[in-house]
């Protein structure tokens, strides 16, 4: 992972080793072939075959696979809250000339950011002894110490508890700015920018909740760490939706526009 900062070149050779697991190559190759010659990359066009093969095989995948268990609303007998998911493919042409797929979850998938068939996060946020996790628990603290004083006696403590809760927002506004700093996305030149510089390039004066955790964005940052052309890119999404969400199971979406247009952008440039 990168240091947080202004932007660097780095060649995407020099962060990750030339295989990936995650990598799903089409059983017909010269069909795969035939469908995708002409097709170059663009994330608004409309479904393409190769994507709706992918898909497929992928769906499938979630149907029989039980290496996992999340609550996708769609089986009566599962426990706990019901979250469902937006998925993603990628159609790739790897180094060597084979076409394949990638598959990605947006978000975090049965509380977890690594699952076989899966490309990586841009950034881990759930790794052992992270900064983040050290972060909350100061959070934690100083909410308890806020409650502590408010339940003795709140007006006797005012000054110790507006300390607090001004130690509280600094706490969380630098937290929150070293996170988004971690974020540091790749695009077709080599070229690394983080979530904070690319969006307020864009007019943002920070970037939006769960900005480098969708799908899109994390399909590329894995195919270009590992010299793969992207084709063709789909969305779906898996489970139930949320009451305020109108996401409806296995339907297809484009990429978000507040949360990956910016990000998708810098990405597919050049420079």
């Amino acid at each position: 992972m990168t240091e947080p900062g202004d932007d660097y070149h780095q060649t995407i050779t020099d962060q990750a080793p030339l295989t990936s697991t995650a990598f799903c190559p089409f059983q017909d190759q010269e069909a795969a072939n035939a469908m995708a010659n002409g097709t170059f990359f663009n994330p608004d066009d409309e479904i393409h075959p190769l994507c709706e093969i992918a898909i497929s095989s992928l769906q499938q995948h979630l149907m029989l696979q039980n290496d996992w268990k999340h609550n996708f609303g769609l089986d009566g007998n599962s426990s706990g809250t019901v979250i469902g998911k937006m998925f993603g493919v990628l159609v790739v042409r790897a180094a060597g000339g084979t076409l394949g797929y990638l598959s990605a979850f947006s978000g975090k998938l049965a509380n977890g950011n690594h699952h076989n068939k899966f490309v990586e996060p841009v950034f881990d946020s759930l790794i052992t002894g992270g900064f983040l996790n050290a972060g909350m628990i100061r959070l934690s603290e100083i909410n308890a110490a806020i409650a502590r004083l408010e339940q003795e006696d709140a007006h006797t403590h005012q000054p110790a508890i507006t300390l607090l809760k001004e130690e509280r927002k600094a706490h969380s506004t630098q937290l929150q700015r070293k996170l988004m700093e971690q974020y540091n996305f790749s695009n077709k030149g080599g070229r690394y920018k983080n979530l904070i510089d690319i969006f307020t390039e864009h007019g943002y004066k920070q970037p939006p909740a769960g900005a480098g955790e969708c799908a899109g964005p994390k399909l590329l940052q894995h195919a270009f760490r590992h010299q793969m052309e992207p084709l063709a890119l789909a969305e779906f999404w898996w489970g139930l939706s949320p009451k305020s969400a109108t996401w409806k199971h296995g339907a297809y979406y484009k990429p978000c526009k507040e949360k990956c247009a910016p990000i998708l952008s810098f990405m597919l440039s050049e420079s």
